[in-house]
């Protein structure tokens, strides 16, 4: 399989290394977090005061430290005085009780240390409960566009290439494989892997078939504002006998293990987050069409959630702008910088073109307008407004 260098994800490691927290690389199954750190332990090797404490419990041979005790001896027999010692614990998960050992581990004021582990047993949610010093989360998602297209050498002007990339997505295990069918079945396995062994087995989930059918609702419904009464009253029209409650759950669940992404909406002129529906972008399309096919295609509502993904590998908080009865796709949040963002398939006809240009034209403060669409073409400016070509904007 070939290998690309993630320089973004490792330009962080290395800004981070050497501080005090514990560093936590979370993310969808099969993103790339083993690989990650491993590129990362081949980087810092090179340094000679480094000594580097790498267990990773996938691999049989460090099937003997599969408890928190185990795991802490080993480590401590490790150490190098002198020298700055790095752990890295990759699948953490596998270890009973490891939070015991790295939170030891971590107290001891010795180490800089670095875990991965599946995303069913190290939550976002759950990391302030297990971890009770200090933590940075780093999240990792799958190959991005740009990613996508070094891997294979393709440029912006490759023929196809973006709604290549919409139905292939971005796990690059399924790149492995030449012929579709393969990479379809590859993403299915990881899917089931996810739904079937991961979310089923931590949360005891009775209702798999249940469970299915709103993955797949959910997935049909990409950049759609949503809730779960909603989609509660769509299941009982067909005759699924179930609640809110439990659809409520279910989507925090799929959520918090990277198959989905809440975005919440915003009340731009309120300056306020409001309570009721919701957009839930999907962690990778491939998913999609590898489950669902081409039915329902709407390449506007794909390319929304490429955009969705693309802020939120680039640092930004992202969220449903609403002002009056507008609504803006993105109101994109990072430190000081806010950006409004519309995204379109196609503005070559005027009256679309004045449909997406109209929310940002209502808002009235001075924080940057952009209109992401499927131009093919150079940017320009129209009213204050930049229009971006969407390929050209996602190879940047």
């Amino acid at each position: 399989m070939k290998i690309i260098e993630r320089k973004n994800y490792l330009n962080r490691l290395i800004r981070l290394k050497d501080t005090p927290d514990i560093k936590i690389i979370t993310g969808l199954r099969r993103s790339g977090k083993s690989e990650l750190v491993r590129a990362y332990m081949e980087l810092i090797r090179t340094n000679e005061d480094t000594n580097i404490i790498y267990v990773d419990f996938a691999d049989l041979k460090f099937d003997d430290l599969k408890t928190y005790k185990e795991l802490y001896n080993f480590c401590e027999g490790q150490y190098i005085d002198g020298k700055t010692n790095v752990i890295v614990v990759d699948e953490v998960q596998m270890c009973e009780k490891f939070e015991l050992a790295i939170n030891s581990l971590y107290n001891s004021r010795k180490y800089d240390i670095y875990i991965t582990g599946s995303n069913a047993f190290l939550l976002s949610s759950d990391l302030s409960t297990l971890f009770t010093g200090r933590f940075i989360e780093i999240p990792v998602y799958p190959f991005s566009f740009a990613e996508y297209c070094e891997y294979y050498g393709y440029d912006s002007n490759t023929a196809n290439v973006l709604d290549s990339y919409v139905m292939s997505g971005g796990l690059s295990g399924a790149y492995v494989y030449s012929e579709k069918e393969d990479q379809a079945s590859y993403i299915k396995d990881v899917y089931t892997t996810i739904i079937k062994r991961d979310l089923v087995n931590k949360y005891g989930i009775k209702e798999e078939a249940l469970l299915d059918s709103l993955t797949d609702y959910m997935m049909d419904n990409i950049s759609n504002l949503t809730s779960a009464s909603k989609i509660s009253n769509v299941f009982k029209q067909n005759k699924v006998e179930t609640n809110h409650i439990t659809i409520g759950n279910y989507m925090k669940y799929l959520c918090s293990a990277f198959m989905f992404y809440k975005v919440k909406r915003y009340d731009i002129r309120g300056k306020k987050y409001l309570e009721t529906s919701d957009k839930y972008y999907l962690s990778d399309l491939g998913f999609r069409y590898a489950m669902l096919g081409t039915r329902n295609m709407d390449y506007g509502r794909a390319y929304e959630n490429i955009v969705a993904l693309e802020l939120l590998r680039r640092g930004y908080e992202i969220y449903v702008g609403k002002l009056y009865q507008k609504e803006i796709d993105f109101v994109a949040m990072k430190q000081n910088e806010k950006l409004y963002i519309q995204v379109s398939d196609n503005i070559s006809d005027s009256d679309t073109l004045e449909r997406e240009l109209s929310p940002l034209r209502a808002i009235k403060d001075a924080y940057p307008k952009i209109l992401i669409a499927n131009t093919k073409h150079d940017d320009y400016d129209i009213e204050g407004i930049k229009v971006l070509d969407l390929t050209n904007w996602l190879m940047r």
